[in-house]
């Protein structure tokens, strides 16, 4: 029975990721690739076997326990004073929270390419160290609009940067002791989508070559914290036409990943930023990133806030773009396990370090995304069973992952 269960899994697995046209780059031998993992406990006396199991079925009675627990937590809220203490320092709390735990109170997550393959889609493997411009200026000397390869000279000028900014830009792709750029030294391809991203970045003339302009493929982490998402990309970034953009409110998370070895400013910029505050601007202009990874991020911010964040960061996306999402799901073992006082409103929460957590539903998760005019691809509840085998403790993890896509 295990096994057909396993074979079925894993059949819908792979014909998952063949729709969606990417490559999943991590397999391992002990669990076959599938979405949301493939290790289903079948026998109950077999569960310390394995630190964690997939797809754990509810029965109704343990989910009407886990509501009625629930709305036990619930019943004494944070007071309204304290509440707008909350969200007015927020960063704070989660910057004090960085300075007591360092990088040490989250692993590495090396699951982000075998969940969300489209962070390395086949486009951007390794190049052989080619450059090739993610958008490339529409040149005057250019006839047309159409698709087409063209040596460039000096003396080319483009339509949406200035002359000194032209020069820039042409001082990475000409020799100072030539005249001209021949075509197998520097082949550009200008293709409609370039030439409107072109366009676009002439509304951004005070970003000029904005960090990142080169690459091909574009990543935004919102709330990178100490870097365990980053880490791991740039390690898979390194040979690729890819750079990678994380961004975080709180200053002193924000040092941990600049300060950290394998950070690397040819890939990555990191930069202080709160998605809440709709003055604060981005280094880079609206639709240039092709992936935006949303993971353990929304949950922190107040509910009647998410939906304008979510449609602040869809314009950010080119269009066929993609945002990434997991985060915690309605009855999770940390929600039930919060002691009363704790609940600030309905299934928003304050942990005793001042730090916020909300607990979603998928349905909620679609109605926010969706309202922000994308299209949904994924949206799943992952339920777990994590075991501490040495202590023979099961607990029962829920979460939300979502995948969501701009219309091309």
């Amino acid at each position: 029975m295990m096994k057909r269960q396993m074979i079925f899994v894993h059949s819908v697995s792979v014909a998952w990721l063949r729709n969606l046209r990417c490559q999943c780059r991590f397999q391992s031998r002990s669990r076959p690739v599938a979405p949301l993992g493939s290790r289903i406990l079948s026998d109950p006396s077999r569960v310390f076997e394995h630190n964690m199991w997939d797809h754990i079925q509810w029965t109704p009675e343990q989910e009407e326990l886990a509501r009625q627990k629930a709305e036990e937590n619930s019943r004494v809220k944070v007071s309204l004073e304290e509440q707008v203490k909350y969200e007015k320092d927020a960063s704070k709390y989660w910057d004090g929270f960085y300075r007591t735990h360092q990088s040490k109170f989250f692993k590495d997550r090396t699951w982000l390419f075998r969940e969300f393959p489209e962070l390395l889609p086949d486009g951007i493997l390794a190049r052989n160290g080619a450059k090739k411009a993610a958008i490339i200026p529409k040149f005057n000397s250019h006839s047309s609009s159409q698709t087409q390869s063209s040596t460039i000279s000096k003396g080319a000028k483009c339509d949406c940067f200035s002359s000194t900014q032209t020069e820039q830009i042409l001082s990475d792709v000409v020799s100072t002791n030539s005249t001209e750029c021949t075509k197998p030294v520097y082949d550009i391809t200008v293709t409609a989508h370039e030439e409107q991203s072109c366009n676009n970045l002439g509304k951004h003339k005070n970003l000029g070559m904005f960090p990142g302009f080169g690459p091909g493929f574009r990543i935004f982490e919102v709330g990178c914290g100490a870097g365990n998402s980053v880490f791991p990309i740039l390690a898979e970034m390194r040979h690729s036409d890819g750079f990678l953009y994380c961004c975080d409110f709180s200053p002193y998370a924000v040092d941990l990943v600049k300060s950290h070895p394998s950070y690397n400013a040819v890939h990555c910029n990191a930069f202080v930023h709160d998605v809440c505050d709709e003055t604060d601007t981005y280094p880079f202009p609206d639709e240039s990133i092709d992936v935006i990874l949303l993971v353990f991020v929304l949950s922190s911010i107040h509910p009647e806030r998410m939906p304008e964040v979510v449609k602040r960061l869809s314009k950010l996306l080119k269009p066929g773009g993609m945002i990434l999402f997991r985060d915690y799901g309605r009855y999770d073992m940390s929600q039930l396990r919060l002691k009363k006082g704790r609940c600030l409103d309905g299934n928003f929460y304050v942990r005793g370090d001042g730090t916020r957590v909300y607990y979603f539903t998928k349905e909620e998760i679609a109605n926010i995304f969706i309202s922000a005019g994308l299209k949904e691809v994924q949206n799943l509840v992952d339920r777990r069973l994590q075991v501490n085998r040495k202590k023979k403790i099961a607990m029962h993890r829920i979460w939300i992952q979502s995948k969501y896509q701009k219309e091309p």
